[in-house]
């Protein structure tokens, strides 16, 4: 039973922690955004990635900056200020519609900001709760709520797209992706700025009861940030996180297209079996790495993901006679890789975090785990573009499964890596 400050306890912070990134998660949603967007607005498939592809880079780069800011002046004042960013960058956006800057702007930039703000207060407030065997499950359980956030945003977006949707002169149906993405805005704001009054770090001398585990890598001293940056482990790490979520990034972006195939204008519903997947493989992985380590974790689900874009590469290349697909199993089979999919780039966004807890301790944590975060969001900014262009110039997504595919067998092959580094330094 972890000891109470208050009546504000771990498990009210870790409760608070996953609601503030249901929240967040709008940024997961943008495939369902962006599959509304009016052909009158003029956006390439390379324009509709850029708002999301900005969000997730200075989403990653505001991180470093709330997570210094957490470590000195707590979580509770930077979770608002990234609820108030998230809020007003969605309603900048919807105003200046449609405006591919605007959005580049408003939701890119300003709702990044606001994401990394709210996400950077989230994980440190609460893993210092918890003793170190713990560390990898309530990770998982706070990010979750991240990864979990579209279950309710896509079939909402949804709906409110078609609620919000105009006529034209010429007559043509456009859905409201102006109103949809202001609605989401104000939503968020007051939810978000609620639940971070909850977010408390333990009182001055406070100890977790319990130890041990095998992900827990006892680093007995914190390093600083200084110091990380000039082990090489760090930067077999940063490559690793950059590899390990670039597929996930990737086909969330575009996860509504991937079920519009099978599922018409239920497409929506692939994005909410990609969340789940991305929620479930946050706590499996996280409370898996407990016990096995993360690095055999990490390695499990870098080669299970090579093999799940591999089946969604040979599903993309089915068609029916119609065109829409082979019916009830092909549709069962879609939705089955997707989720998996989804599932083995959650267990990044735990395993992680765990990681550099466990190397680095949690005195800088905030700033330490922010500098990696970067690499996700290097691979937010990058990947989805890349797709996006890769399908511009050749009318298909191919290419991109087979980079994707080459990019896990390179992180599997680096947990060794870094494994022989950590035994190294463990020696030290």
């Amino acid at each position: 039973m972890e000891e109470q400050s208050g009546w504000i306890d771990g498990r009210v912070v870790t409760m608070a922690g996953t609601g503030i990134n249901l929240g967040l998660g709008v940024l997961y949603a943008w495939s369902v955004l962006k599959g509304g967007i009016p052909d009158s607005w003029g956006w390439s498939n390379a324009d509709k990635a850029l708002p999301y592809a900005v969000a997730c880079f200075v989403f990653s780069v505001a991180m470093v900056l709330a997570g210094r800011l957490q470590d000195k002046y707590g979580p509770k004042m930077v979770a608002m200020v990234g609820g108030g960013l998230v809020g007003t960058g969605c309603i900048l956006a919807g105003m200046t519609a449609p405006s591919l800057t605007g959005f580049i702007i408003g939701f890119g930039v300003i709702g990044g900001l606001g994401i990394g703000f709210g996400y950077a207060a989230t994980t440190p407030a609460a893993i210092k709760w918890f003793p170190p065997s713990r560390t990898g499950m309530i990770a998982g359980i706070v990010v979750a709520g991240f990864g979990l956030a579209p279950v309710f945003i896509a079939p909402l977006a949804s709906w409110l797209l078609g609620y919000y949707a105009t006529t034209t002169p010429d007559g043509v149906v456009e859905k409201g992706v102006a109103a949809t993405v202001i609605s989401f805005g104000m939503g968020f704001l007051v939810i978000v700025s609620l639940l971070a009054q909850l977010l408390q770090n333990p009182p001055d001398g406070y100890v977790a009861a319990g130890a041990g585990g095998k992900g827990a890598y006892a680093a007995q001293n914190d390093i600083g940030w200084k110091d990380v940056v000039r082990t090489a482990q760090f930067y077999v790490l940063w490559l690793m996180y950059f590899l390990g979520a670039a597929a996930g990034l990737t086909f969330i972006s575009v996860a509504q297209d991937l079920g519009k195939k099978s599922l018409g204008e239920l497409a929506f519903v692939a994005v909410v079996v990609l969340a789940i997947g991305n929620a479930l493989g946050r706590i499996m992985a996280g409370t898996l790495s407990d016990r096995l380590g993360r690095q055999w974790t990490m390695f499990a689900a870098f080669v299970f993901q090579a093999v799940v874009v591999l089946c969604l590469f040979l599903l993309s290349r089915s068609t029916g006679t119609d065109g829409s697909g082979t019916g009830p199993a092909f549709i069962a089979m879609t939705l089955g890789v997707v989720l998996f999919l989804g599932a083995n780039y959650g267990a990044n966004l735990s395993l992680f975090p765990s990681v550099a807890k466990d190397f680095w301790g949690l005195k800088g944590f905030g700033v330490n785990y922010g500098l990696l975060f970067t690499a996700w969001g290097a691979a937010g900014l990058l990947m989805p573009w890349i797709n996006g262009q890769i399908k511009d110039v050749t009318g298909s997504q191919d290419l991109t499964y087979f980079i994707i595919m080459g990019m896990m067998g390179l992180a599997a092959a680096l947990t060794f890596l870094s494994r022989s580094l950590a035994t190294r330094a463990k020696a030290h």
